[in-house]
């Protein structure tokens, strides 16, 4: 009876002096046949005449005339369902059961029993189909009509009767119910458990009611409340009986055709699962194999004497997270040939790897581009190959929001108004919505055209303009990064647009970079939030600048992460990226320059003046030459090749290791058998090539020599040892060399050498060089500090009178006794000479002079604990695996 309440309405049916009259409910009588004439009250005219169809006007107008009731003939009720079982007012027993169809006998035998009034469902056909009715009829659990009888005789027997026996009937008929229900499930679910109801009942609670086995997660909260409308707090995440009932009734609405199922593809039923979400689940995987162990652990040893060191091992967790990062599908190389390609590769969604689909059981519907992608899945970059489609990036605008649905921005519109209101739109939360492009024509603000094509629920249409709710933010909304980078992108054929956005990350970093003449605005974007340009973190002054490092000294202190408000940033030479490309960065900035925040103070690879420059701005001709140019062959001007226009720089590194072998060590030298001056002219004392050294295919790097065993000598080698000494015979070369079809110059090299071990020459100059270059960034550091100190004193002390002369490093008098101080004076003070001047009013100001420089001196002293520390580490030696002395790359 419950159930049936919860899925249908119900009119009520009122016997009175052997007459049937139905309680008229203007809701339920739609769309039915009126069974009589009805007559109104007041005047007594006829309202509507017998067997005509209720409409809603009809029906509105009899509820205004005041109808409440409409006289019925018996056979209108025949096959009707009452909603419960009818009882005999006197005696209890069962006149008519309830979802079963009425007959003219029980239709007779509920007027002789004198019942007043009854409930019978409300089953159309169209809005309400009688599906649920017979499914709960077919129920081979519920409690038959002999079941009933005896039920109600025994609690008669128990001495019940009247309204008492009918509460208790009706309470032991669910009980029942509900226990056979919960054996049922158990025995489908544990077949080879014996079931008994206690059983059965923890089971089914622990099933789907407990959370510490059962969570549906904040999503999949999310998700029930959206689709069946339930506001159910987002912390309770486990089922409850709301989302059983709605969740039946929205399938059964579904069988009846008034919803349509899912569409798999629609991205309100897609969600990417973040870096993070992997992680979490290899840790908590980790975490229950370490549990596993904590308490297999715990049953073999005495509890008493055990510590927590000697359960816990974390290796579990850490080989997990190891595991997913090393060999999943998921952890990739990142590409970065250019910026580009880095940015890309960061904003790329894969349906691949575990959990997700197979490349050759993918279909064309997940492959295919579906009318939600719109500004969140760029429809134009993906990859050609077998991968088409599962392999896609994220467009311009777009974000995940925390449940893993991707969002897409719009601006709100209200009457014509486009205002400056926007919000995150996922998927679920776009239907309804009418959404125009971002390309309308406006006038102050305000849609010009009445009729304009807007999109909504996925269909494209002719639309008025006071409909439109939402408007796009730009055009480039549609795209990912690398595809809104190709200028009049809307006159590409789509496959050729796939093709240069693709072909875009493929671009290497150009010697001389060159911003597009012909861009498209994105360009200073990409290159910016890559990374690859170096930007300021707050409002400053360029203290240096140089090839090698910038030295900015921002307004305020922890700009940036910098403590003491001195930004020294280390521009990146010559690094080889993933990709053997070079990573090059080049001050844009002068001394004494003022930036703003976001200003790019040194450009990077594949950039100029902080935009993107990932080719040149060559003149180029569609026209054959020759046959030359034949298809896709393409014709250079020797100039270009003659200026470097298209020159690159590739950077390889080569390492050696000296390894402590069985017959000795290896070692690196110079001294090397068998091989003239000639080959060693680019070695070092230590058998290291010099930086800048011009090498090719074969050419020696690094000096190695290996020991090797006792073998048996020629006479002309026994000669050798005998005049030339021991030395020669028991070593070989294995030198590290240049690999063919390589040349170039030698730009750095670098010494690993294990801790305790002494350094040769080349890691000791190495070590001198980089503590100088590190000394240099401190004194300019502590410069800048002391600038500082100088600005914020000269704000107090210009224009005091001096009570003594104040006097510069080598006694001149800068300021006499009596005399105003000045600015120039106090530039020409020896710095540790500021703190003991006396002037008129000292007293006032000591308080301020004293918190200057005691913030001086702890800004200072954070300073050198710093590079302190940096210079300690790099003394000690380095960790090298196993078996290795020194490592030269």
């Amino acid at each position: 009876e419950e159930l049936l309440r919860e899925f249908y309405q119900f009119d009520t049916v009122e016997i009175a002096d052997g007459r049937l009259y139905l309680r008229f409910n203007p809701d339920t009588f739609v769309g039915t046949r009126l069974p009589n004439d009805v007559i109104n009250p007041k005047d007594g005219k006829v309202l509507g005449k017998k067997g005509r169809k209720v409409s809603k006007a009809l029906a509105k107008r009899l509820d205004k005339a005041g109808i409440e009731k409409i006289e019925v003939q018996a056979e209108d009720l025949l096959d009707r369902i009452p909603v419960s079982d009818i009882l005999h007012p006197e005696t209890g027993e069962l006149v008519a059961a309830g979802n079963e169809p009425l007959t003219e006998s029980s239709l007779k035998a509920l007027v002789e029993a004198g019942i007043d009034s009854f409930n019978l469902l409300v089953i159309n056909g169209v809005s309400v189909s009688d599906a649920f009715s017979k499914t709960l009829n077919k129920d081979l659990l519920r409690v038959g009509v002999q079941e009933r009888e005896e039920i109600r005789q025994q609690l008669e027997s128990e001495g019940l009767s009247g309204d008492e026996l009918q509460e208790a009937l009706a309470q032991e008929i669910k009980d029942r119910v509900r226990t056979r229900a919960q054996i049922e499930i158990y025995r489908r679910l544990r077949p080879s458990s014996p079931p008994t109801p206690e059983v059965a009942q923890a089971f089914f609670d622990k099933l789907f009611f407990d959370p510490s086995t059962y969570d549906l997660s904040e999503v999949g909260r999310y998700k029930i409340n959206a689709k069946l409308g339930l506001d159910t707090s987002i912390d309770h995440r486990t089922l409850t009986k709301e989302d059983i009932i709605e969740g039946v009734k929205y399938l059964v609405r579904i069988k009846d055709g008034l919803k349509d199922g899912d569409d798999i593809d629609h991205l309100g039923n897609r969600r990417v699962r973040t870096v993070g979400e992997l992680v979490e689940n290899q840790y908590r995987m980790g975490l229950v194999r370490m549990e596993r162990a904590i308490k297999e652990r715990m049953t073999l040893q005495e509890i008493e004497t055990l510590m927590p060191h000697d359960l816990v091992n974390p290796k579990p967790v850490t080989s997990a997270i190891k595991e997913f990062f090393g060999t999943s599908q998921l952890s990739q190389f990142m590409d970065q040939t250019n910026p580009l390609s880095e940015v890309t590769h960061k904003r790329r969604l894969s349906a691949l790897g575990p959990g997700g689909l197979s490349r050759e059981r993918a279909g064309f519907e997940v492959r295919d581009v579906h009318p939600t992608h719109y500004g969140r899945i760029c429809p134009v970059e993906t990859p050609e190959g077998p991968n088409i489609g599962l392999i896609v990036s994220l467009a311009t605008y777009a974000k995940v929001n925390p449940y893993g649905f991707i969002e897409t921005p719009y601006r709100f519109v209200e009457n014509r108004q486009v205002t400056d209101t926007y919000k995150y739109h996922s998927a679920l939360q776009e239907q309804g919505e009418v959404i125009a492009p971002a390309k309308v024509e406006l006038k102050e603000n305000t849609i010009v055209e009445d009729h304009l094509i807007a999109r909504q629920d996925g269909e494209v249409s002719m639309v008025p303009a006071d409909t439109v709710t939402r408007i796009d933010v730009a055009p480039n909304q549609l795209v990912s990064v690398a595809a809104s980078l190709i200028p009049f992108l809307e006159n590409d054929d789509a496959n050729r647009a796939l093709m240069g956005s693709n072909m875009q990350r493929q671009a290497v970093p150009l010697l001389q970079t060159a911003s597009p003449l012909v861009g498209t605005g994105v360009e200073k974007y990409v290159a910016r939030d890559s990374g690859a340009c170096l930007l300021a973190g707050g409002d400053g002054i360029v203290e240096d600048a140089d090839a090698n490092r910038v030295v900015v000294r921002y307004d305020e202190p922890g700009t940036d992460g910098f403590e003491t408000g001195v930004g020294v940033y280390r521009l990146s030479k010559y690094k080889k990226s993933n990709q053997n490309t070079c990573f090059n960065q080049r001050a844009l900035v002068l001394p004494g320059e003022r930036v703003k925040k976001g200003d790019v103070l040194a450009d990077g690879p594949s950039s100029e003046m902080g935009e993107l420059a990932l080719g040149k701005n060559v003149t180029i001709a569609f026209m054959p030459w020759r046959g030359y140019n034949f298809e896709d062959s393409i014709l250079v001007n020797e100039r270009l090749l003659k200026e470097d226009t298209f020159t690159s720089v590739h950077v390889e590194i080569f390492e050696t290791m000296a390894r402590d072998t069985k017959l000795g060590k290896e070692e690196i030298t110079r001294d090397i058998p068998n091989i003239g001056d000639e080959a060693l002219r680019n070695l070092d004392d230590s058998g290291i090539v010099r930086i800048g050294a011009d090498v090719k295919a074969g050419d020696m790097l690094v000096g190695k020599v290996t020991p090797k065993g006792e073998t048996m000598l020629s006479p002309e080698e026994k000669l050798l040892r005998a005049i030339f000494g021991e030395k020669a015979g028991d070593v070989k070369d294995s030198s590290l060399r240049v690999p063919p079809g390589i040349e170039g110059v030698v730009i750095d090299a670098k010494v690993f050498s294990r801790k305790g071990v002494d350094k040769d020459e080349r890691s000791l100059m190495i070590e001198e060089l980089e503590v100088e270059r590190l000394n240099r960034d401190m004194d300019d550091e502590l410069k800048s500090l002391k600038k500082g100190v100088r600005k914020e004193l000269s704000a107090l002390l210009v224009g005091r009178t001096a009570k003594s002369d104040i006097k510069d490093k080598e006694g001149n008098v800068l300021v006499k006794l009596g005399k105003k101080i000045t600015d120039k004076a106090l530039k020409e003070i020896d710095f540790f000479d500021l703190y003991g001047l006396d002037f008129s009013e000292r007293k006032k100001y000591e308080d301020q002079i004293n918190a200057i420089f005691s913030r001086y001196k702890n800004q200072a002293a954070l300073v050198r604990t710093r590079y302190e520390g940096i210079v300690e580490r790099m003394e000690k030696g380095d960790d090298l695996p196993p078996g290795v002395v020194k490592m030269v790359k």
